[in-house]
């Protein structure tokens, strides 16, 4: 059962707002200037409104400008959020995390110490497999868990990607808008399937700790008996 969300506060929300106004403008040199565009110039042309058939057009020409402004913090945020991800281990996967669908993530179903990871998501267009780390390293990754899951994804297309700047890799800027054009190709009722299948099968059972119970244990000499014959 979904737990219902908290509500926030209007303090809280302008707080957040006020977080995000700070990150982006630390790391987008062009949304100060945008955003003093986008309020100056529905301000100015409120003014001349004002002038000309009164003040009935103050209030309008104030929430044009904070709208304005809103469009531009979403959109020069999303981009400053994209550049700061680049490059950081596990970053297609919190960022497919928060994308608007159904989609099912399982974050570093294979990696190595080195942080190279190869995430599974799986969503109407199929099964999906992101692979993240040095390209070399991660390809081989990739092929492993090709392998392994065309075993039990019967018909479901697969398509995988290796995420960075290089030649054949995938921006990861560019990984929601590249996801949201796959061609649909199942629906609920074989996503939920495929999602039993694919969890079964990267399940990594774990050895209980502690001593082996009694019950558990083989009889005295079994062992002996199986060398012997």
């Amino acid at each position: 059962m979904a737990k219902p969300q908290e509500k926030v506060s209007f303090g809280q929300r302008l707080k957040q707002i006020g977080m995000v106004f700070s990150f982006t403008a630390k790391r987008d040199k062009w949304f100060a200037p945008l955003a003093a565009a986008a309020v100056l110039i529905p301000l100015a042309l409120t003014v001349v409104a004002v002038l000309l058939w009164g003040w009935i057009w103050l209030p309008v020409g104030v929430l044009v400008a904070l709208l304005a402004l809103l469009i531009v913090l979403n959109l020069r945020s999303n981009t400053a959020m994209m550049t700061a991800a680049e490059g950081q281990p596990g970053a297609a996967a919190s960022l497919l995390e928060t994308m608007r669908g159904d989609w099912r993530v399982t974050p570093a179903v294979s990696s190595t110490t080195q942080l190279d990871m190869v995430h599974l998501v799986i969503g109407r267009p199929g099964v999906i497999l992101l692979a993240e780390g040095n390209p070399q390293r991660v390809r081989g990754l990739l092929g492993q868990e090709k392998k392994r899951l065309a075993k039990v994804i019967g018909t479901a297309p697969l398509h995988d990607y290796v995420i960075g700047q290089g030649e054949g890799e995938l921006p990861i800027r560019k990984l929601r808008m590249t996801l949201m054009r796959l061609p649909r190709a199942l629906n609920g009722k074989d996503v939920n399937a495929l999602d039993k299948r694919l969890t079964a099968l990267t399940a990594r059972p774990q050895m209980p700790k502690g001593a082996i119970p009694k019950n558990m244990r083989p009889p005295k000499g079994a062992g002996r008996q199986m060398r012997g014959r």
